[in-house]
């Protein structure tokens, strides 16, 4: 009795395992999430991948992974088999490209506050007119003397 509990909590635990486990995107994945989920990747092969990713851009098909430096297609054919499902090189089309690593960061861009209007200028003040001048009483002729 005490084999078929112990068998029973061992296809549980497996079971259970199987149930957890997640495919892991080759586009998106770091290479520390790639050196511990992926069965045979180890930290250089992941760091590898990573570098491949970041100067040539997203993966198209778990297949490119062979142009990666140290790869084979062997290699390749025992990475699917040891992990069936697990590798997915998700929607390349959806992947941003990742600035390369060497590239140096820059700093978010701050918005800037909008320009303060300029004041309209103190309108000119007209000069104060001048008074017209009046006209004299007309000079009557004087008549000669006679």
């Amino acid at each position: 009795m005490k084999l078929l509990h112990l068998l029973f909590g061992l296809m549980l635990a497996l079971c259970s395992a199987v149930t957890f486990a997640q495919a892991v995107d080759i586009n998106t994945a770091s290479a520390e999430q790639l050196a511990k989920a992926i069965k045979g990747i180890g930290p250089t092969k992941a760091a590898a991948i990573v570098k491949y990713r970041e100067t040539t851009g997203p993966f198209k098909s778990v297949d490119d992974l062979t142009k990666v430096p140290g790869i084979k297609s062997k290699g390749l054919e025992k990475l699917l088999k040891d992990n069936k499902g697990m590798l997915t090189a998700g929607d390349a089309a959806t992947v941003p490209a990742v600035p390369p690593v060497h590239a140096a960061p820059t700093a978010p861009v701050m918005p800037t506050a909008p320009a303060t209007p300029i004041a309209p200028a103190k309108p000119t003040t007209l000069p104060t007119p001048v008074a017209p001048v009046m006209p004299t009483a007309p000079v009557t002729p004087v008549a000669p003397a006679k």
